[in-house]
C-alpha cells in the first residue's frame, strides 16, 4: 500500500508544542509518510536551538532551513521572507509532499505557504478563521488561508469566517484547538516536583507571563505597554513570577531585555525561561494561579486548566474567548484592578467552572481522519460567492477608512 507523503513546517518552540499530538498522530498511522522541516526560530542559538526538542520527541527532522532574523526591525522581516522562500522552495521541490501541513499565521508559516503554492503543493492551514486585530499576523492568517486548500479551524465562528472569504464549506473543519490534545494527556507534576524542575520555589500567588511584541504597534507603545505590566507585577504581594521569553519577531529583543532587568532586580520571586519546552510548560501552567500577557495560550489552553488570564492590549482582540479571560488596556492602575480581579476567591471559583470554547483535546486524531479519508488532494479549487447584499454605499467625501 503507497503511503500518502505529508509534511509539516515549523519554526518555532510554541508552534511544535501545538503541532506535536499531530505529528505522534501521523508518525503512528500505517497510512501516512511523515516528513518534517525545521526552520526560523528552532535554529536560533538565542532561542534555545529548539529543533533539539522535536529530535528528543523522537522525530527525525528531515530538512533544517536557516532563516536569520538579524534585526528586530520590520525591513529585517521583509528579507528573511525573501530568503525563506527560496530555500524552503529548495526543501518541498525535493520533498514533494502530497500536503502540507500549516498552524497559525506567523512571518515563516506564510514563507512556507508562499513557496507551496508556487509548486502547486496542497497546503492544509490550521488555525485559520480566527481574529488577532492588534497583530500583523491577522493579515498573514488570512492570506495563508485563500492560499490554502483544506482548512482546520477551531470554533464554528472561524469556520464560518473561512467560509466567508470564498472557501467551499467541504473543504473547512471545525476540529477545535491542537492545544488541548496536550492538556488532555498530560500528567500534572506535584507541586514539589516541579519546584525541583524548574529550580524555583513557588509562593502564594504564581504569575505565569507570556508577552509577546505587537507587530502592528510601533516599538514605543510596546514597551510601554510591557512596562506597566512590570510595574503592576512589582506591586504584588506574596507573588512569584515565572517569564516565557517571546517568540523571536520584531522588537523581541527589547523584551527579552526588559524581563532581565526585572529578574536581575527581583531574583528571589522571578524566573525567565527561553524554552520550557511542552510538557514543563504544561505542568507549570497546571500550578499558576494567573496567566498575564498577550499570548494565545492564555485565550486557547489556560481556561482548560480553570485559570484565570489577564489580556494585556489589543494582540488578541477578536480573538474568541472563555469568561476567564479578562481584557485591560496598558495602565497600572488597570491592571491592578485586573490582578485583584483574577486573584479573588470569587473570581478563581468561577474559572474552575467554565467550559473551554476550543474543543475537547480530540483535535489531532479528527485531522488525520479527515486527511486519510481524502482519495484525491488538489492544489485545484473554486471560490464560493455568497448570496448577501451591499450595504447602501455612503456618499460622503473626504471619508477616512
Amino acid at each position: 500500500m503507497k503511503k500518502k507523503k505529508v509534511c509539516i513546517i515549523t519554526g518555532s518552540r510554541a508552534e511544535w508544542g501545538l503541532l506535536y499530538p499531530l505529528a505522534s498522530q501521523i508518525k503512528k498511522d500505517r497510512r501516512l509518510d511523515l516528513k518534517l522541516v525545521a526552520t526560523a526560530g528552532h535554529l536560533m542559538p538565542e532561542s534555545g536551538l529548539t529543533y533539539k526538542e522535536i529530535e528528543d520527541d523522537g522525530f527525525e527532522i528531515d530538512a533544517k532551513i536557516a532563516m536569520p532574523l538579524e534585526e528586530d526591525r520590520e525591513e529585517a522581516i521583509a528579507k528573511t521572507v525573501g530568503i525563506g522562500v527560496t530555500r524552503l522552495t529548495d526543501v518541498l521541490n525535493i520533498l514533494r509532499p502530497e500536503l502540507l501541513f500549516l498552524l497559525g499565521d506567523r512571518f515563516e508559516t506564510f514563507t512556507a505557504a508562499q513557496a507551496a503554492f508556487f509548486l502547486k503543493v496542497p497546503i492544509a492551514h490550521i488555525h485559520g478563521g480566527e481574529l488577532t486585530e492588534g497583530s500583523m499576523d491577522d493579515s498573514l492568517r488570512h492570506a495563508i488561508t485563500k492560499i490554502s486548500h483544506l482548512h482546520f479551524v477551531s470554533t464554528d465562528i472561524y469556520r464560518k469566517r473561512v467560509i466567508q472569504m470564498g472557501e467551499e464549506p467541504k473543504r473547512v473543519f471545525n476540529v477545535g484547538a491542537l492545544g488541548l490534545d496536550n492538556i488532555k494527556r498530560i500528567k500534572p507534576l506535584k507541586k514539589n516536583e516541579l519546584e525541583k524542575r524548574i529550580d524555583f520555589r513557588l509562593g502564594k500567588n504564581n504569575i505565569m507571563v507570556t508577552y509577546n511584541p505587537s507587530t502592528q504597534e510601533s516599538r514605543d507603545k510596546t514597551v510601554s505597554e510591557f512596562k506597566g505590566l512590570l510595574d503592576a507585577l512589582a506591586l504584588l504581594k506574596d507573588a512569584k513570577v515565572i517569564f516565557t521569553k517571546p517568540n523571536v519577531d520584531i522588537y523581541y529583543d527589547t523584551i527579552e531585555k526588559m524581563i532581565d532587568m526585572y529578574i536581575y532586580n527581583n531574583r528571589e520571586s522571578a524566573k525567565s525561561f527561553s524554552s520550557m519546552g511542552r510538557q514543563l510548560y504544561l505542568n507549570t501552567l497546571f500550578h499558576m494561579d494567573v496567566v498575564a500577557g498577550n499570548s494565545s495560550s492564555g485565550i486557547i489552553e489556560a481556561p482548560s486548566f480553570g485559570i484565570p488570564t489577564i489580556n494585556i492590549g489589543d494582540r488578541q482582540r477578536g480573538r474568541v474567548r472563555a469568561d476567564t479571560v479578562i481584557d485591560v488596556k496598558e495602565g497600572r492602575g488597570s491592571l491592578k484592578r485586573a490582578f485583584r480581579k483574577a486573584l479573588s476567591s470569587d473570581f478563581r471559583k468561577t474559572c474552575k467552572e467554565i467550559i473551554n470554547p476550543y474543543g475537547d483535546g480530540s483535535t489531532s486524531r479528527k485531522i488525520v481522519g479527515i486527511v486519510r479519508g481524502l482519495d484525491n488532494i488538489t492544489s485545484k479549487k473554486r471560490f464560493l460567492d455568497l448570496d448577501f447584499e451591499l450595504p447602501v454605499k455612503n456618499r460622503r467625501r473626504g471619508k477616512r477608512i
